[in-house]
C-alpha cells in the first residue's frame, strides 16, 4: 500500500509541473504575440475609436490570460506544497526522510515566484509598450 501512495503522490507531482509548464508557455507565447500584435495596432497611422477598442480588447485579453497564468501557477505551488508535505511524513514514517532534503520546497518556492514574476513583466510590458507607442 505505501508504494501505491508513493507512486500516487509522484504521479501527482508530475501532472502538476505539466500543467504548470503548459501554464508558463502559454503566458510567455501569448504575452510576446500580444505584444506584436498590439504595437502594430498602436502605431497604425489611422487611429480609429475601432483601432482603440481593439487595442483595449487585446491589453484585456493579455491581463486575463495572465492573472490565469498566475493564478494556476499559485495553486500549482501550493498542490507541490501540500503532496511534497505528504511525501515527507511518508518518509519519516518509513524513516527515510534523511534522503530528502527539505531545503528543496524553499527551492521550488523560489522557482515560482521567479516564473510569476516573469509572467507578470512581460505581461506588463505587453500592455506598457503599445500605450507609449500610441
Amino acid at each position: 500500500m505505501i508504494d501505491r501512495l508513493h507512486q500516487h503522490i509522484v504521479s501527482e507531482l508530475q501532472q502538476g509541473t505539466r500543467t504548470d509548464t503548459i501554464f508558463v508557455i502559454i503566458a510567455v507565447l501569448l504575452n510576446l504575440l500580444m505584444l506584436a500584435i498590439s504595437s502594430g495596432i498602436a502605431q497604425e497611422s489611422e487611429q480609429s475609436g475601432t483601432t482603440t477598442a481593439v487595442l483595449g480588447l487585446f491589453m484585456a485579453l493579455t491581463a486575463v490570460v495572465n492573472l490565469v497564468a498566475v493564478c494556476g501557477l499559485l495553486k500549482g505551488k501550493e498542490t507541490r506544497a501540500r503532496l511534497l508535505a505528504g511525501l515527507l511524513k511518508l518518509y519519516a514514517d518509513q524513516q527515510v526522510d534523511g534522503y530528502y532534503d527539505p531545503v528543496l520546497l524553499r527551492n521550488y518556492d523560489a522557482r515560482y515566484s521567479l516564473f510569476i514574476l516573469a509572467i507578470v513583466s512581460m505581461g506588463a510590458v505587453a500592455i506598457a509598450v503599445p500605450l507609449l507607442l500610441r
